[in-house]
């Protein structure tokens, strides 16, 4: 236990449960991530994919952090941003990246870069976007869920998504067996969404979190000789209709740079929500 004379760090066990979704529930938007993970595997590590540390003030828990293949600040106030730094500095990093809200990952950033940097990218500004309701535009019939037996068709849309987004390929460093998995447990679920040509993925997207009240939409792709036809807009329609089979309200958050994507959000109906920050490592 890291411990100063306003507050203390431990890691978070099961009786903190219901302290930690009361923290979660401030903002279920920007929160969803975490919330799914608790919702699912409660606060035991193997099943939730990572560890959550805590920081209590007069015995209250004011601020966490999810720390598994991404670290993910949570109402972090200044004090405990210290505390969670000097810890993660001792303990070394282990995640592929830093992302949340921005107001969280800038200062957090700040105080790691000198023993975590540097950074491969750093992407300041992220809109958070929600969308409740119907859509503004007409839904595309061609975007369905897909089956658990069409992984195979899926995996390479998936892959070539991940690597242009993020730089690096899912695959490499031998980690081509767990995103497999991971494609292959979103089919599963029914939360994985497509529009399929002749075998070959047109558009794509999955819901990769879902929690009480929201549901956080990712991978969002469209082939590349498709695009600039303006398919995006509709496509998006049917997956937030799709989605809200899972939650009510549909969030996801995009590079403020990518002006088509944001375009095509908003003629959808998204609105802004917040803002995230990710740092890629």
């Amino acid at each position: 236990m890291t411990a100063t004379t306003t507050g203390s760090l431990r890691v978070l066990g099961p009786r903190d449960r219901p302290a930690l979704q009361a923290l979660l529930a401030k903002d279920p938007l920007a929160h969803c991530f975490v919330a799914s993970r608790v919702q699912l595997g409660g606060l035991d590590g193997w099943r939730t994919g990572g560890e959550l540390w805590g920081w209590e003030e007069h015995g209250r828990l004011v601020s966490a952090v999810y720390l598994g293949a991404n670290l993910v600040p949570i109402e972090t106030t200044p004090t405990a941003r210290d505390a969670f730094a000097e810890r993660a500095r001792r303990t070394g990093r282990r995640c592929s990246s830093i992302v949340g809200p921005a107001l969280d990952v800038g200062p957090l950033w700040n105080l790691l870069a000198p023993a975590w940097g540097p950074a491969r990218e750093v992407r300041a500004c992220q809109p958070l976007l929600a969308i409740e309701g119907p859509p503004r535009v007409p839904a595309d019939p061609r975007v369905r869920r897909l089956a658990s037996d069409e992984l195979d068709v899926l995996l390479p849309a998936s892959i070539a998504m991940f690597t242009e987004e993020v730089g690096v390929s899912p695959m490499a460093g031998g980690a081509g067996d767990a995103y497999r998995a991971r494609v292959a447990e979103l089919l599963a679920a029914g939360r994985a969404f497509g529009w399929v040509e002749d075998g070959k993925v047109v558009f794509k997207a999955e819901v990769g979190a879902v929690a009480d009240g929201a549901c956080q939409v990712q991978g969002v792709w469209v082939t590349p000789e498709r695009r600039g036809e303006g398919l995006a807009a509709s496509a998006m329609a049917a997956v937030v209709s799709l989605a809200y089979d899972l939650a009510p309200v549909v969030t996801l958050y995009v590079n403020d740079f990518n002006a088509p994507a944001r375009a095509a959000y908003a003629r959808v109906g998204f609105r802004q929500a917040g803002t995230f920050s990710t740092v890629l490592f």
